[in-house]
Parts: C-alpha cells; structure tokens; sequence
C-alpha cells in the first residue's frame, strides 16, 4: 500500500532527512492525540512526465478549518502549506503517485490535558502510496458494531489524530471478520461513512449520500464526485440520512476518499449490491475520476497542480 522511500520531511520549519523528523515520548500530541492532518494525493502522468497534486489549496483550507477546531495556531497561510508541498514533492523527486501527509499538533513536552496555552508545531512528509483497498472494483463490508464519534464528543469534521482511533476499532473488526472495510452509524442508527472514506449510494437513479451533519468528513473528493455526478453525468444528487436498511436494497454503493479515492462495495454483510459487480454510475464517476486527477482533462486542470 505504501513505501518508506520518501528521503525528506518538512519539520520545525525546514526541511530535513527523514530520520531527524522525530518527536519527544513526552510530546503533548503523541499522548493525547492533540493534533489533526490531511491526506493529500499526487498523481503521476506518464505522458506528461509530470506529477499533479489534486485540489491541494482545498485541503489546506479543510486544515485550518481542523486547527482552528483544535485551538491550533498554524504559521502558514494556504498559499504557504502549497508552496511547501511542491518544495518537498520536488526534493523527493519520485515519479509515481504519491501521498502528502501535512500533520499539525501540540508539541509541548509535559502533562496535562487542555488544548489552551499549548506549543504547537506543524510537519509534513510524501511517500509513494497505491490503492488504499485493494479491491476497488468491489469490496466487501460490513455495518460495523462500533458507532461513529459525533459532533458534540470529538468532531468528525476535523481531522482529529486522536479521533481515528474509532476509525482504528471500525476497520479492523471489519478486517478481523473477513471484510474489506466497515460502514459505521451514527449515534441514531443512520449511515454516516466508512471507517475512514465517505459513502455514496445509488436508488432509482439517485446519487444519494449522507449529509455533512451526519457525523462526517467534509471530504474533498465527496464534493468533486458530487459536482461531477451533477455536471457531467446528469444525474440527481441528494444530501440525506441513510437507514441501514437501504445498504441492502441499493443499486450501487461505493466509498470514496484521497486514500481510498472511488472503490466500488460488491456486497454489505454479505448481501450483493446489485448484481454484486461495480454499477455502472459507479464506473462512470470512477474512470472520470481517475482521468481529471492526472491532469487529462483540460475542464478540470485547474483542480491539478504540477509539481515539475
């Protein structure tokens, strides 16, 4: 799924060997899970010779929307996290798809649990990175026992280091039974997402996906498959809670996410979605997907950002 070859990291406000990127046990984030990310995928164009980094001024903005959740200060307008990440991707030089991790967090030594008055520090590192779950043209899962953390208890809608712990217990319950990944509910008893992917599915020719106030990311691929399902398929897209009763009835359903990026679900606790192959909206969005993020489609360019 990924590789160690990356050589660099952005940390403490230089980039440096990967080896001297460290932290102290005694770190405020590594004991606490004070911190939040983002994931942010580049994508190799063969053609081009050249590597494009997807929507990254997006994600950077979700970033801050995570810090300022968390009471985190970042020295860096968006502008500035985008020049670093081309900076690095540059230095580390590898022609192949690659995955960005930015990471700010309390990096105060000590004890004591509070997020006010807390040093805080920001890194970055890129590794050469594939397919997320390896079956994407369908995957098998399962509604999981564990519900998702909501809004009021530890936000879903920023991307919390210590929040993916409930992530951790969803998707290896799913693994530990056979499964590819997990669908877990809300508080209520509706569909959220994934363990750590959104979750779109199809009825009667709707797109349908739970909305932002059902305990999820606010992903950024959600939005681009959303704006492509309007605009290019012409198709409707609907916002709203999800029973899980539907999983078993749907026509289509597929996660979707930088990591995972679109994987088609074959069956839910056993039961085929459709007629247990990827559908063909599915399809469609996928092979879209994979053409607009290598920079193939001139509409949509702008969303790519070349590294070279």
């Amino acid at each position: 799924m990924a590789s160690n070859r990356n050589r660099f990291a952005f940390f403490e406000g230089k980039f440096v060997p990967i080896e001297e990127a460290k932290v102290s046990i005694m770190c405020h984030g590594l004991n606490y899970g004070t911190g939040c990310f983002e994931g942010i995928r580049a994508y190799w164009n063969e053609d081009e010779k050249q590597l494009f980094v997807f929507r990254m001024l997006e994600h950077y903005e979700r970033l801050h929307n995570s810090c300022a959740i968390l009471l985190i200060e970042l020295p860096h307008s968006v502008q500035d996290l985008g020049d670093l990440t081309i900076e690095l991707l540059r230095r580390e030089g590898i022609k192949e798809d690659m995955y960005v991790r930015p990471l700010a967090f309390k990096s105060q030594e000590g004890i004591g649990v509070r997020l006010k008055g807390i040093k805080d520090s920001f890194a970055m590192f890129a590794i050469p990175f594939g397919r997320y779950i390896e079956r994407e043209e369908g995957a098998k899962v399962c509604v999981s026992s564990w519900r998702r953390i909501y809004d009021t208890s530890l936000p879903a809608r920023a991307k919390c280091t210590g929040a993916y712990i409930n992530s951790a217990l969803c998707k290896s319950e799913a693994e530990m039974n056979g499964f590819d990944e997990a669908i877990v509910l809300t508080r209520g008893g509706s569909v959220s997402e994934g363990s750590a992917e959104n979750f779109f599915m199809v009825r009667d020719g709707v797109l349908i996906t739970p909305s932002v106030t059902s305990d999820i990311l606010e992903g950024v691929t959600r939005l681009t498959l959303m704006q492509l399902a309007r605009d290019e398929l012409h198709i409707p897209v609907k916002e709203r809670s999800i029973d899980r009763t539907e999983l078993y009835v749907c026509d289509e359903a597929f996660l979707c996410g930088t990591g995972v990026q679109v994987a088609a679900i074959a069956s839910v606790d056993n039961r085929p979605v459709g007629d247990g192959h990827i559908g063909p909206i599915t399809k469609k969005l996928r092979d879209m997907y994979y053409d607009i993020v290598r920079g193939r489609v001139p509409k949509y360019r702008a969303w790519c950002t070349p590294v070279f």
